[in-house]
């Protein structure tokens, strides 16, 4: 297997600190913590850039944040010169992992995400049914709290396979541990390093299954992942040797509530759809969540050029189902102006 070397110095190198500034101000030019970094602009690219240079620096103390949207979830964020960094490290190590990624790993990489991957869902389940003529189970799983739990050592030993670079790896130690919970396990939920180290370790489960394993009808985003398969005990068969993987190899497991094998024609839940064998649905909490931002509106707790704008992203989500007179009903209602073809 090819290693990498010296990489350290493309790290801190100004021009890939300016490249990777830019990637992290991008869509949030106007943020206060931006601007504010941007006033001495080059003084701080160039402390940056000293700091790394002679390995004196180190991240500073998450944010952190509660989300509810559609779940409660604890979000950390590094602040702005942090995230810098991260997307200078990303810049450098992900055209080498990239290279070794599955095709059907879908979540956080460049021509990938959620249409991809319901694209690939719809591929698979017309050739497993032979084109909705046979019966297909579904094998749908997540990982058990999998941010909260990714071993640092199993992540550090899977990276240094392919980076061999000391300093390079201390500098992703520091960003691990920058973070008060459990010595030795997790990442924050909001950094693009975690993004790209939750690819790179469950890149070992993905090899396993499909490799190994030989399920060729495999499709993962994140930490949630389907197989199908014609046969519902090779389904079982399989479900137990991925738990058991995951526990011995990768020091995490199956969500017991949320990893069960189901027929196809009661739908699969997968990136935000219900997926059937010809048509998906949207989830039921995404249109209650848009039904809110009508009601947020009627009750002038937001203006209509936002709930314009709040419908104008969900619309486009919500099109890649079956939608078109759900959405329809909900222009009546909301009372927008909007194109009639939808």
């Amino acid at each position: 297997m090819k290693t990498y070397k010296n990489l350290y110095s493309e790290i801190y190198n100004k021009k890939d600190l300016i490249l990777a500034w830019r990637k992290a101000r991008k869509g949030k030019t106007k943020k206060d913590y931006v601007i504010k970094f941007e006033k001495n602009f080059r003084e701080n690219i160039l402390k940056l850039h000293e700091e790394l240079k002679n390995k004196t620096y180190f991240p500073k103390p998450l944010k952190t944040f509660i989300l509810r949207d559609p779940k409660t979830r604890k979000i950390s964020k590094s602040i702005f010169r942090d995230r810098i960094v991260h997307h200078s490290i990303i810049n450098i190590i992900e055209p080498i992992f990239e290279k070794i990624f599955i095709h059907d790993s879908c979540a956080n990489r460049i021509g990938k995400g959620t249409l991809f991957a319901l694209k690939r869902l719809d591929l698979f389940k017309r050739k497993v049914s032979f084109n909705g003529t046979k019966k297909v189970y579904c094998l749908k799983a997540d990982i058990k709290h999998y941010f909260q739990e990714v071993n640092h050592e199993v992540l550090i030993s899977i990276l240094q396979r392919k980076i061999e670079d000391e300093k390079l790896m201390n500098l992703i130690r520091k960003i691990l541990i920058n973070r008060k919970v459990e010595e030795g396990v997790g990442m924050p939920l909001g950094n693009l390093t975690s993004q790209f180290f939750a690819n790179v370790y469950l890149n070992e489960l993905d090899y396993f299954i499909k490799p190994k394993l030989k399920a060729k009808y495999y499709i993962r985003y994140v930490d949630d992942f389907v197989i199908l398969h014609k046969s519902k005990e090779q389904l079982e068969i399989w479900k137990k040797e991925i738990d058991e993987f995951l526990k011995e190899k990768l020091k995490i497991e199956l969500h017991p509530d949320k990893s069960r094998i189901i027929g196809l024609s009661r739908g699969i839940d997968f990136v935000g759809f219900r997926n059937f064998y010809y048509f998906r649905l949207l989830r039921k909490r995404n249109i209650k969540n848009f039904i809110n931002k009508i009601d947020e509106f009627k009750r002038n707790e937001i203006s209509k050029e936002k709930l314009i704008e709040s419908f104008q992203g969900w619309n486009a989500y919500a099109k890649w189902a079956n939608s078109f007179k759900l959405r329809r009903d909900i222009i009546k209602t909301a009372k927008l102006i909007y194109n009639p073809d939808l």
